[in-house]
């Protein structure tokens, strides 16, 4: 048997380098899928983690509008968490007082909560619905605000007993509050402002048969007076509630 000449050995390492290349070309293309899939996830966490710290930064300084921008940015492919997006969107709303569209998102972010997450969401949901009943009590919509006193209050009863043990604190965006003494004290004092409005109400109802009154042709000066007096005392108690730390009559602040 002869042996195999030079030019034989060199066409066949030739061709298995060939061989060889085809096969990690193959390889590489096979792979590719994986590998962008792979990119794209690590991108889309890191940029959660990022959106998620500059929306908690930007509500501790005050910077609403910049808490809601950074919520927004949550929501493309929100496949983590996904209960986040609308509820740090949401807190912004509520901390520039748009309560009825904070109100909107914190519903939207409830049932994409689960487990302790769902501490979180109600607390807000429950403290922006009271802010609302604020408001129309303020605007001298009385009924109104009973009415929004009493969602409040269900809302805040149907908080799963869980909340209020020290491991729902972890899951908090705030660790330093207690999520159970923030629940007991919000229960407490929407019992206490539906007491109140009750109170009015049944004492708007009371007194002598009402008498016709002669016509005019706009408020006199004492009801002039009146509702001045009535919009300077809205303002003191919002500005009173806001400058306060919770407690009392006032309005505990959404985190």
């Amino acid at each position: 048997m002869t042996a195999p000449s030079s030019t034989d050995a060199a066409a066949a390492l030739l061709a298995a380098n060939r061989r060889r290349r085809s096969i990690r070309k193959w390889i590489v293309i096979g792979t590719l899928p994986l590998t962008v899939a792979a990119l794209l996830f690590t991108g889309k966490l890191l940029s959660m983690y990022a959106f998620a710290h500059q929306s908690i930064t930007s509500y501790v300084v005050g910077d609403y509008e910049g808490t809601i921008r950074a919520g927004e940015g949550q929501e493309f492919l929100n496949w983590f968490e996904p209960y986040k997006a609308p509820f740090n969107v949401g807190t912004g709303l509520a901390g520039s007082m748009q309560l009825p569209e904070a109100r909107a998102k914190f519903e939207e972010a409830l049932p994409l909560a689960h487990g302790l997450e769902v501490c979180g969401v109600r607390v807000n949901l429950a403290l922006v619905i009271e802010q609302m009943g604020d408001a129309a009590r303020d605007e001298g919509d009385g009924p109104g605000a009973a009415a929004l006193y009493a969602e409040a209050l269900t809302v805040t009863l149907e908080t799963p007993a869980e909340c209020g043990e020290p491991e729902s604190d972890e899951q908090s965006s705030d660790p330093e509050r207690s999520m159970g003494d923030t629940i007991e004290e919000t229960e407490e004092r929407l019992k206490q402002k539906q007491q109140q409005q009750q109170q009015e109400q049944q004492q708007n109802g009371e007194g002598e048969e009402p008498q016709e009154q002669p016509e005019q042709e706009g408020p006199s000066d004492d009801q002039l007076g009146d509702l001045e007096d009535r919009l300077n005392q809205g303002r003191e108690e919002r500005q009173d509630n806001e400058d306060g730390d919770g407690s009392g009559s006032g309005t505990d602040k959404p985190w």
